[in-house]
């Protein structure tokens, strides 16, 4: 079993201390986490779906990779570790905003973090590791705006409230 640590945080992002990642997860303690959405230049977003034996929201279909940061790492480090662990890949990275939800999941776990959004860009098919990733897809904002309305259990929670954002984000920059 792996027994890595988080970072805990207050509401403003600074640390308070380390626990273990279950651990943090089974009290519903604030930790540090990080969400990455990888677009093409067809302004596509790369979908995940988590592989099967994940310890919670396994199959359910999320961002391009998400994770935490390790004690002294930072948060860009983080997310280009997971993303190359996750996905076979890396891309020039950008923090672009963060929030702070709480949400009950399967497993007895809640989830409590203070999730930084970072955007990348990548045209090329990634290379999955199964251990992490199902299946992936490219799909466009609009298809998966529509999907969430239609078939919300199907993404992970965090997934459901960052994409709401991030889909704002995009649309007010074009």
């Amino acid at each position: 079993m792996n027994f890595e640590k988080v970072i805990l945080v207050d509401n403003s992002d600074r640390p308070v201390g380390e626990m273990e990642k279950m651990e943090a997860h089974q009290k519903a303690v604030l930790h540090r986490a990080f969400s990455v959405f990888v677009f093409n230049d067809k302004n596509e977003l790369m979908l995940q779906q988590r592989a099967p034996g994940k310890y919670h929201s396994p199959g359910l279909w999320a961002n391009t990779c998400c994770s935490h940061p390790r004690p002294g790492e930072d948060v860009l480090q983080a997310g280009h570790r997971r993303l190359i662990e996750e996905m076979g890949f890396d891309s020039n990275l950008e923090k672009v905003f963060h929030f702070i939800y709480k949400a009950k999941l399967d497993q007895g776990l809640t989830e409590h973090e203070f999730d930084h959004v970072l955007f990348g860009r990548y045209n090329d098919d990634p290379e999955i590791n199964p251990d992490e990733v199902a299946a992936w897809q490219w799909a466009k904002m609009e298809d998966i705006d529509r999907e969430l309305k239609d078939n919300p259990d199907d993404y992970t929670v965090w997934f459901r409230i960052a994409f709401v954002r991030v889909f704002n984000h995009r649309a007010s920059i074009k």
